[in-house]
């Protein structure tokens, strides 16, 4: 039996692959002697590596490292509580946007046969008007700079007697924007499924309400999950815009270090890394919640031979059931 090769390119060959070899050795050692010269030289030459900048930061032994420290703990739990809360109430209320965004538009569609005339219009015109509504709403949200969002909750709340927390003012802010992103991203996941399992989950009996529930957004949540993880990192990420409202979070702590230690390159880097740390942890814990979903699925799911038709109506029939 040939041994079997892609259609796509040829597979390279020994003389390629070391030229490949070489063109990335050549490169790295570019990147580093580049990097040396244009960053460590320069940086080096001021004494930004000294310990008298870094001790606070690196040295337990340093008079202000546990101070240091213990003010970075408290930023970065203020950001991570921030973060939480408003990916939490960011995905609820995107879904559920994107849920109304799908019913309304159905809705827009439909005749409403069996009603009276005058009532059918009605309906039909109050689905319209929603879906505009929601639409107008949706595109003026994600138009708008988180930054404005932000500002725009801290001061207009107490314009209407309504005061809060600064955390939650963030919270606020950070949802207003993020949950509009996330009801499109979830809205386009489930229309762009094949139609066919909206006709077979309808000819089953099932309504739109239960065929979004239980086929649609399921599936989107599936699909669409590495863009979700994206935007869950930019939410954690956006905290550090509490500084405008002047919410103690890990950016803004770091801002009163600097002013006493005046070492500004050393404590962002360590911000950047706490930043990096916090975000790629988020990562992989949505990767391993991806892949227990998509293992669970393999387990449970139906046999390869079965149309996809026949194994939407059998799992739509059972949830039914249930």
């Amino acid at each position: 039996m040939s041994q079997q090769t892609s259609v796509l390119y040829d597979v390279p060959g020994p003389r390629q692959r070391r030229i490949t070899l070489i063109s990335s050795l050549i490169a790295t050692v570019v990147v580093l002697v580049g990097a040396y010269f244009l960053i460590y030289r320069p940086l080096a030459d001021k004494g930004q590596f000294s310990m008298e900048l870094w001790g606070p930061l690196i040295d337990p032994s340093n008079e202000n490292f546990s101070q240091v420290w213990e003010r970075f703990g408290v930023g970065l739990r203020h950001t991570l509580t921030a973060a939480a809360l408003a990916i939490l109430s960011s995905l609820i209320i995107g879904t559920l946007l994107a849920v109304l965004r799908i019913q309304l538009k159905s809705l827009t569609r439909r005749r409403f046969t069996g009603l009276a005339t005058p009532l059918a219009y009605l309906l039909r015109g109050l689905s319209v008007l929603l879906s505009v509504v929601t639409r107008i709403c949706v595109e003026v949200f994600r138009g708008l700079p988180v930054v404005l969002t932000i500002f725009f909750v801290a001061r207009g709340f107490p314009e209407f007697g309504v005061s809060f927390d600064n955390l939650w003012y963030l919270v606020i802010g950070l949802t207003v924007y993020n949950s509009v992103v996330i009801a499109e991203i979830l809205r386009s996941g489930m229309e762009g499924l094949p139609g066919g399992q909206a006709e077979a989950a309808a000819a089953i009996g099932l309504s739109p309400a239960q065929t979004t529930r239980m086929i649609l957004l399921p599936q989107a949540f599936r699909i669409m999950l590495p863009a979700l993880i994206s935007q869950l990192v930019v939410v954690l990420k956006d905290t550090s815009l509490g500084f405008i409202i002047s919410y103690e979070e890990t950016l803004n702590i770091g801002k009163q270090i600097i002013g006493v230690l005046g070492n500004p390159i050393q404590v962002y880097a360590v911000i950047a890394v706490l930043f990096i740390a916090a975000n790629y942890s988020l990562s992989k814990l949505a990767q391993f919640v991806q892949h227990r979903l998509a293992r669970g699925r393999k387990t449970a799911g139906t046999p390869a031979q079965q149309a996809p038709a026949t194994a939407l109506i059998s799992q739509a029939e059972g949830a039914g059931g249930n």
